[in-house]
């Protein structure tokens, strides 16, 4: 398995794809105007309390207030809102909280009114990105992650991650982080510390301390709202989040990120330095290694898959909802639950994949093909759980119920990427929009292969001279693609009088195949 990262810097933004075995799985942007990501620690006022709602909205500068929710504020308040008051003023300058004297905890059913009062300073970080006409949603509860651990101000708990199973191995992994964790901070030990040494996992806790210093120092005297504590750079935190030894390659269009990425490298795993390269070509990075037409091809309503079959995305307000389609296979199929598992499973690795390059958030509501087999209901809700295990985001998965349906709940920190993947028809007027002419070339490779299973001998495909020419044009062309795949060479006619996007294909007698 083949794991690339390709990033594509401009003059203010910066794209980062990930590849596994040449396929698009994350797309993700990072935008010079973005104050605001998850993990971001701001020194900020309460604007106001509202004790229908428990929470508070609280000033950190964006046009619309950050949500705080009681439930939000961690059990140690009252000892952070103390030390963030004596660190503003000057009075405090040890910021280890080995001598600090921790406060009670509040209570786990308070009131936000007892907690917190308009106007008070408060440490509080962004744990969900604005989105929609929603300001950020905010948290007091500090957490700074590293590569191995996360780190928690105001705790003394020390918690391991689910994902790792070994008994064995989360007993080790606890009693070695106590043993180097200070009096006064938590840790949470993240999936890739697994079998990692003492060494590694004591040099990212005093990367995390010493980033923890560095926030206290700015604390005094800060402007109100203020980021006190920032994200690392967008390509070394994905690389934190998602980089691990089945990386074979990170490709940079920019020399200034491509020494940002190898110093990084160099510090958390320095055998694997050399996998990062510069790209130096005349040729757009993401033309290159075929992005941008994935694209094209993977954001709209409709996305195809293998074998004719094909997805419809639908957004609502409230929900996301999948339909799967088996396409144009026949329904005289010899056993049609074998082909709706075949179906639904191919559905499952794409709808895994759709997630996390849309990034998309809520409720999703997935109707597969009806399968009367339980057996083959079970099959499909393992897969689906299989092939989501690589996906950052909390999320659950419900078993199909009898209609068919399987309900997922995703995390949704930062707003959902959505890519136009519409054009301007050059045929229309007043605006009227058409697919993108690269999908209509993917339409038509799938209309071919359903008719060759039909075993039609000889195919003549007309269509507009532009999609002629890009079908037709080049070595190896598509055309001859098919030819290599299927063996059956199609001829291809220019039709002057055809829209852009309009295409028919002809049987050996001329007449036109419905």
């Amino acid at each position: 398995m083949d794991k690339e990262l390709i990033i594509r810097s401009s003059s203010d933004t910066v794209d980062f794809a990930l590849l596994k075995d040449g396929k698009l799985i994350e797309l993700q942007k990072d935008e010079d105007e973005n104050n605001f990501s998850v993990g971001d620690v701001f020194i900020a006022k309460i604007r106001k309390t509202v004790p229908g709602l428990n929470a508070a909205f609280v000033n950190v500068g964006y046009e619309k207030d950050a949500f705080l929710h009681y439930h939000d504020l961690g059990p140690k308040l009252p000892s952070l809102l103390k030390f963030t008051k004596r660190v503003s003023t000057g009075k405090l300058k040890d910021f280890s909280l080995k001598n600090f004297p921790f406060e009670k905890d509040i209570d786990k059913d308070g009131k936000i009114v007892d907690a917190l009062k308009s106007n008070q300073s408060l440490l509080v970080q962004i744990v969900k990105e604005p989105i929609s006409t929603k300001g950020p949603r905010i948290s007091s509860e500090l957490s700074i992650a590293g590569r191995y651990i996360v780190l928690v101000p105001f705790s003394s708990r020390i918690s391991i991650s689910q994902k790792i199973e070994d008994r064995e191995e989360k007993d080790r992994l606890k009693r070695l982080v106590k043993s180097i964790t200070p009096q006064g901070f938590g840790v949470i030990v993240r999936t890739v510390a697994q079998g990692k040494k003492v060494a590694e996992l004591d040099k990212d806790l005093q990367n995390l301390l010493s980033r923890w210093t560095a926030m206290c120092k700015k604390l005094h005297k800060a402007h109100h709202p203020s980021k006190v504590l920032g994200e690392m750079n967008k390509a070394s935190s994905i690389l934190r989040d998602i980089f691990n030894d089945t990386f074979t390659g990170i490709t940079v269009d920019d020399e200034e990120l491509y020494y940002q990425v190898k110093d990084y490298l160099q510090e958390i795993a320095p055998k694997k330095e050399s996998i990062v390269k510069l790209y130096q070509s005349k040729v757009p990075i993401f033309e290159k290694h075929g992005i941008e037409r994935q694209i094209k091809t993977s954001f709209g309503r409709t996305v195809s898959m293998a074998k004719g079959a094909y997805l419809v995305i639908e957004h609502t307000e409230a929900l996301h909802v999948i339909d799967v389609n088996s396409g144009n296979r026949s329904n005289k199929a010899n056993n049609q639950e074998e082909t709706a598992l075949e179906v639904n499973l191919i559905a499952a690795s794409e709808i895994a994949r759709q997630l996390r390059l849309r990034d998309m958030g809520g409720i999703i509501v997935v109707d597969f093909i009806d399968m009367t087999n339980a057996e083959n209901r079970q099959k499909l809700f393992n897969h689906l759980r299989e092939e989501m295990q690589d996906d950052r985001a909390k999320h659950k998965i419900l078993p199909p119920s009898k209609f068919g349906l399987i309900q997922i709940t995703r995390q949704r920190t930062r707003p959902e990427m959505n890519i136009k993947t519409r054009e301007e028809d050059p045929n229309g007027i007043n605006g009227s929009e058409v697919e993108a002419p690269i999908g209509i070339v993917q339409k038509i490779t799938h209309d071919l292969e359903v008719l060759l299973r039909k075993d039609y001998k000889k195919l003549t495909l007309n269509t507009h001279p532009f999609i002629a020419a890009f079908l037709t044009k080049g070595f190896p062309s598509i055309r001859s693609k098919w030819f290599f795949e299927h063996k059956k060479w199609v001829k291809i006619l220019p039709r002057d009088a055809y829209t852009y996007l309009e295409y028919h294909f002809f049987d050996k007698d001329g007449n036109q195949i419905k």
